[in-house]
């Protein structure tokens, strides 16, 4: 198995382990954590995908985050992907969880958020070009085509809980 992950059920119940390139395939559900990055003047850290990657590339992200790893909490699994992505190490703050039709495949998307107060050391494998965004301008940005898709309903129901 290239990347294992927990296939669940409609209630995020563990049925099984798979490949992650499996369950996207079949169409399994499967865990993502992401992680909404805040600076202390409250902008939010936007990203754009390298034109090279196989998911989304060249497109815009206002969250950042991967798939929850085998007997992984949704909060490990944001803490690692923050580290991973951006060298920061720090302990997102769960804030909500939602099952997501996505654009290539179903899966649970648990959503963290954290205040950054230091530098961002982004990994370029994953990011291309980023910058931090005041919320007012990333209302309309979400809803524009270079946007990655799962992104627009994830930034709706973030904000509906503010």
């Amino acid at each position: 198995m290239s990347e294992a992950v927990e296939r669940v059920d409609e209630h995020d119940q563990v049925i099984g382990v798979v490949d992650r390139s499996e369950a996207i395939r079949r169409e399994w559900l499967h865990r993502i954590a992401t992680i909404v990055c805040r600076d202390a003047d409250g902008r939010i850290l936007v990203h754009r995908r390298p034109d090279d990657v196989q998911l989304f590339p060249g497109q815009l992200n206002w969250m950042f985050g991967g798939a929850v790893g085998v007997a992984e909490s949704y909060e490990d699994a944001a803490a690692r992907e923050l580290e991973e992505e951006l060298g920061v190490r720090a302990r997102p703050r769960f804030v909500l969880k939602f099952l997501c039709a996505g654009a290539i495949s179903p899966y649970w998307l648990g959503l963290h958020e954290v205040v950054i107060t230091g530098c961002v050391r982004p990994d370029s494998s994953e990011i291309a070009w980023h910058d931090w965004l005041p919320e007012s301008e990333l209302v309309d940005l979400v809803r524009d085509q270079a946007f990655v898709p799962d992104a627009r309903e994830a930034f709706d129901r973030y904000r509906a809980l503010l």
